[in-house]
């Protein structure tokens, strides 16, 4: 090849790419200067399939009340003689969803007792939720329960994300109650999120529908009329846990109403997370013993020396028990005012040095004490006024209620050689 035709084809090719390197640049100088094209828009929900609805579809009705406090959870620290109850009971509609957040501050009490063994009253959403935060927390547990999941009243709930469902009311909502309702919310909130895509679904996110009737309509009465004033927490507190609803425009739903909106809501399938729940803390050696508490004073009844009372239903049943029990007593005493009452022990136990404290003008009655084992005197009216016959239980205490020492029993122990 001369020299001079390789020169004039060099030169051309050169050229060619000259003019195709400015003409790329200048397409993407232009696609620069365009606006980004828009993302493809989601696909289109499926449409909803019509319910089959039917009376003999129904195989069960059931209906609870909720174990409700106006002032709000009760989540504190009580003695009772050398126990230590810490009472978690009193979360009105929000059992379920707040259980995580409440066991927490529950726990927490325990823990500062220094004992390594717990016991749990109750079975429920908090008793077991309750039971299962001690154990990963280290603590040995124990739950004493007179039923467990599923028949216990925490089975037959709404089984929805409702922390603020009337849980206090807004005179009692002080700025201390919203703080703790608060931290027990999202402390729940953040363990719901670690049981979702479990076997079962025990816990996912479902969409719902609310549907608004137009203004002019009749307004139906509601079984929530005359309930107290609740506070609006959610909104206000939480909002940034809970997904926005959604318009829906006519076409994009099947209900004839004039305002349809969508929302997703976190959802428990209570039979299999109840079932989940048991697993996991029988697997992880947690016990269940039946036991009925019928009273406060039944909580001397466990081994361990810290309690949570969390028998939800259960703690107001044995709060007015006992408050019952206590006006039947201080009313027969009452009755009693003035009669002649003549304290006497059995001939045996008078011979061995154990006097009987007379009371005041107890000369001309006919009633006699009768004495347990340990020490508790049982008085019986007298003649001398009121009810004649009627037995009257004084009120125990502390040290009338000890078991006798030997000595009490045996006077002449002390001088044996």
């Amino acid at each position: 090849m001369q020299r001079r035709h390789f020169l004039r084809g060099a030169g051309a090719a050169l050229v060619t790419l000259s003019a195709g390197g400015a003409a790329a640049q200048q397409a993407s100088s232009l696609a620069l200067a365009q606006p980004p094209a828009q993302p493809p828009p989601f696909a289109a929900p499926p449409p909803l399939a019509p319910i089959r609805a039917s009376a003999e579809r129904i195989i069960a009705i059931d209906a609870c009340t909720r174990p409700f406090r106006a002032r709000g959870p009760r989540i504190e620290a009580e003695r009772f003689g050398r126990k230590t109850v810490i009472h978690n009971y009193g979360h009105g509609g929000a059992g379920w969803s707040l259980s995580w957040g409440a066991a927490t501050h529950a726990v927490r009490l325990a823990q500062a007792t220094g004992e390594t063994r717990l016991a749990v009253i109750g079975c429920g959403a908090i008793g077991l939720t309750t039971a299962l935060v001690a154990q990963r927390a280290g603590l040995r547990v124990r739950i004493y329960a007179k039923d467990r999941l599923p028949n216990v009243p925490s089975y037959y709930a709404a089984g929805t994300w409702s922390p603020g469902s009337r849980i206090v009311t807004a005179e009692h909502s002080t700025p201390q109650f919203e703080q703790s309702w608060e931290d027990m919310t999202r402390i729940s909130f953040r363990t719901y999120q670690t049981l979702l895509g479990l076997p079962g679904l025990p816990v996912e996110w479902a969409d719902g529908y609310v549907l608004i009737d137009p203004p002019q309509a009749p307004k139906i009465a509601s079984p929530e009329d005359g309930e107290p004033q609740y506070p609006v927490l959610e909104s206000r507190l939480i909002r940034d846990l809970n997904p926005r609803s959604q318009p829906l425009q006519p076409g994009q739903h099947p209900f004839a109403f004039a305002e349809v909106r969508r929302y997703t809501r976190m959802t428990f399938n209570l039979s299999a997370y109840a079932r989940m729940l048991m697993d996991e803390y029988l697997l992880a050696g947690g016990e269940i013993e039946p036991h009925e508490f019928a009273s406060p004073r039944d909580f001397a009844a466990p081994r361990e020396k810290t309690l949570i009372n969390a028998t939800g239903y259960g703690a107001r049943a044995a709060r007015r028990r006992l408050a019952d029990a206590g006006a039947r007593t201080n009313g027969a005493a009452d009755s009693a005012a003035g009669s002649e009452l003549q304290p006497r022990l059995p001939q045996s136990q008078s011979q061995r040095g154990l006097a009987a404290r007379r009371h005041p003008g107890a000369g001309a009655g006919t009633g006699r004490f009768r004495q347990c084992r340990h020490h508790c005197r049982s008085r019986r009216v007298g003649s001398g006024g009121g009810d004649a016959g009627q037995r009257v239980r004084p009120r125990l205490t502390a040290r009338s209620h000890r078991r006798p020492s030997a000595r009490a029993w045996f006077p002449a122990v002390g001088r044996l050689t």
